[in-house]
């Protein structure tokens, strides 16, 4: 089963969080966060270890004893374990995705006022006719460039696969013969928000759930 957990960010809670929950986390993590100069990226990085301890619980797993550890193109995983996760932010949200056996990735935006000619190069010409056809020009790109922001991070490979290299039809895409599924996740009306599937789509994706302050 899938589980899909995100939270907002609050400056009013930013100290609490930190002094309460900041040193639960390995040494190395705990200078990133506090190297942040904006308390926003801070936050957001500590609520995205939150949601992912939280849904460790949920699973019956407990954080404490997990390490994680990163491929050679910067995935974070879970040693010794079966539980997959991904974890993205924008704006004021994060949100973190958590499943079993299942490599996925998710990927979070904020719509916002963008040029899509600057990114003309990184679509395929199908791709670019579709957005430009829309009638909401800046959701179709979001829609678009969060669709190939997770199916990467599923992959794993990250930004070294061409985002022209590959195009979604009907959710589904298939890059070195590996078939990567998508499903659109509705968060907040003001963002756009995918996830991917490597091989095969989870049929028991479970409803959003959002992580309250007073949750943790």
């Amino acid at each position: 089963m899938t589980q899909i957990l995100y939270a907002y960010i609050s400056e009013e809670n930013h100290q609490y969080l930190v002094k309460k929950y900041l040193d639960d986390f390995p040494e190395d993590f705990q200078k990133k966060v506090l190297a942040y100069k904006r308390w926003q990226d801070a936050q957001l990085s500590l609520l995205g270890r939150l949601l992912l301890k939280i849904g460790l619980h949920n699973k019956n797993k407990e954080y404490k004893n997990k390490t994680i550890s990163y491929t050679g193109y910067q995935k974070p995983y879970l040693a010794d374990c079966s539980v997959t996760f991904n974890i993205s932010h924008a704006g004021e949200i994060v949100v973190c995705v958590l499943s079993e056996n299942l490599d996925i990735g998710v990927d979070i935006e904020i719509l916002s006022d963008i040029s899509i000619e600057d990114y003309e190069s990184l679509m395929t010409k199908r791709e670019l006719s579709f957005i430009k056809n829309e009638v909401d020009n800046k959701v179709a790109f979001f829609d678009y460039w969060t669709q190939k922001e997770a199916v990467i991070k599923a992959n794993g490979k990250g930004l070294s696969i061409p985002l022209k290299s590959f195009e979604i039809i009907n959710n589904k895409t298939v890059i070195d013969k590996e078939s990567f599924f998508l499903k659109k996740v509705h968060l907040d009306q003001n963002y756009r928000c995918h996830i991917a599937f490597k091989n095969a789509l989870d049929p028991t994706i479970e409803n959003p759930r959002i992580v309250q302050l007073c949750d943790l």
